[in-house]
């Protein structure tokens, strides 16, 4: 590890450690040993709050994507990163939750006894992968190239070197397929049960996720290796991927702490910091889009007394001034409730992966339009809309299917599909190029990143290898490109 909060921690640690050696300082009602399955348990709940989190000292995807705009403290929207040192924040917490990950199985490694016992403690450990593979993947879609062989080594390498990131995007590859393998082999053999605060133990639910991952991840390579992305689609389709009406949430208990995050930051800690931004408002109103109020609240902007004039009002992303939460939408009414889940994979995301797939030319169960359609349609459900309004969405000019506009199209669907999903919604506008992302106010298209900078404790504490992983990349610059984003994006972005 290479953080030096951890540093400070583990340092404070080996002193209490070696001051309470002694027998009269033990506390007999302080717990020795933490079971691997609470630590499971946590590890999942806080990486997966991590890949959802709305602070914005630790995870600003929704605004880099601009589903949300700033409405207090707008400097992230107008990406200036160093002065709450962002990427330290997701850096930091991402490599936390890895480091659990790592003592579970440390925990449960050298278990055996039965067959099926034996069978089960492999579906653990495949699960307990999976859950590293998400966190990796998502750390690389932000950062780039990270440290991944010499990672969580503490005090024995406190200077990690970087890896390239395709070279890891390919082993978090394979390491899916030795996943699906395992859990197919143990399909009836179960694995941590109540502790799986996701899936409750299903086997199978979490092969259907893996092999998700597997399309999402394939896919990304499509522009830069067209060949892997097609064996990762067609292994992915063979494993089984997410179904209709299938979904990988975490659900909240609706309790602080144990609430979703836009609960906590607006209900439990009572800011007003964020609002929808213009960039998404506009576009749904232009589409008659059906899911905007599920999405989205609305706003009197009646200026006559006792006449009320209600209307869904964005906020203008990248503002450089404070704005009044009460002149804007807001989330709606649901996405505040504590129990509210957050979402990391579901069918329509696997619908519109194949229609991308199927517009490129590759191999799928249906035609590209196919693809789309069922994508739209399953947004429209999830979030509580009908058959009917999806017939009537599809039949919209600017949503029905048109092959020479494709990349458009499904891009933009996509990123809607996304919408709460700020991690896939910013890959989404990335790969795609659309839908086009508004400049922040007196900055222009070239200034919109592309990337977030390497952590700027980095050249502090680990100088050679961040300096190695800067040149590599091609500079620490927001504008350079991740390894399977081939083009900056545009106001005028190729349709297909």
């Amino acid at each position: 590890m290479k953080m030096k909060n951890i540093y400070l921690l583990i340092l404070v640690l080996g002193v209490l450690v070696s001051a309470c050696e002694l027998p009269d300082n033990v506390d007999p009602k302080s717990a020795t040993d933490v079971p691997a399955e609470t630590l499971m348990a946590n590890a999942l709940r806080d990486g997966l709050r991590h890949l959802d989190q709305m602070n914005q000292n630790v995870n600003v995807s929704r605004l880099m994507c601009q589903h949300n705009s700033m409405m207090q403290y707008p400097e992230p929207s107008r990406y200036e990163f160093s002065d709450r040192q962002i990427p330290d924040g997701y850096w930091n917490t991402t490599y936390l939750v890895l480091q659990d990950l790592r003592e579970v199985r440390l925990l449960i490694q050298d278990l055996s006894g039965s067959e099926s016992f034996n069978r089960n403690l492999a579906n653990k450990m495949a699960i307990v992968d999976i859950i590293e593979v998400l966190m990796i993947h998502n750390l690389i879609d932000i950062l780039g190239d990270i440290p991944y062989t010499d990672a969580l080594g503490g005090f024995d390498n406190k200077t990690p070197a970087y890896d390239d990131a395709a070279t890891i995007y390919n082993d978090l590859l394979a390491r899916l397929g030795t996943d699906i393998a395992t859990l197919n082999a143990g399909i009836n053999d179960g694995s941590w049960g109540s502790e799986d605060l996701v899936y409750g133990g299903d086997v199978a639910m979490w092969k259907k996720f893996a092999a998700t991952v597997k399309l999402r991840l394939g896919m990304r390579l499509a522009d830069t290796n067209s060949a892997a992305a097609q064996s990762e689609l067609a292994m992915a389709l063979t494993a089984g991927v997410l179904e209709a009406g299938e979904v990988m949430q975490l659900p909240w208990i609706g309790v602080s702490p144990h609430v979703n995050t836009i609960n906590d930051v607006f209900i439990v800690a009572n800011r007003t910091d964020y609002a929808p931004s213009l960039t998404i408002v506009s576009l749904m109103e232009g589409l008659n889009d059906p899911r905007m109020d599920n999405f989205f609240s609305q706003v009197d902007t009646s200026s006559e007394t006792d006449v009320e004039k209600w209307a869904y009002v964005g906020l203008k992303y990248g503002l450089s001034s404070n704005e009044s939460y009460p002149n804007y939408s807001h989330f709606s009414d649901p996405m505040f409730a504590g129990d509210f889940p957050a979402t990391f994979a579901c069918y329509a995301e696997v619908q519109f992966l194949l229609a991308e797939a199927a517009a490129r030319g590759y191999t799928t169960p249906m035609s590209a339009q196919e693809h789309y359609e069922a994508g739209i349609t399953e947004s429209i459900l999830f979030w509580n809309g009908t058959e009917d309004e999806a017939v009537t969405y599809i039949a919209e000019a600017g949503v029905a299917y048109d092959a020479a506009r494709w990349k458009e199209l499904i891009g933009t669907q996509k990123w809607l599909a996304q919408y709460n999903r700020g991690n896939e919604g910013w890959c989404t506008s990335r790969i795609f190029d659309w839908p086009v992302m508004d400049p922040p106010e007196d900055m222009t298209q070239e200034d919109i990143p592309s990337r977030l900078p390497f952590p700027y404790n980095e050249p502090d504490l680990n100088l050679e290898n961040y300096t190695a992983a800067a040149a590599a990349i091609g500079g620490d610059d927001v504008r350079t490109l991740l390894f399977w984003d081939v083009k900056h994006n545009s106001a005028t972005p190729s349709p297909n």
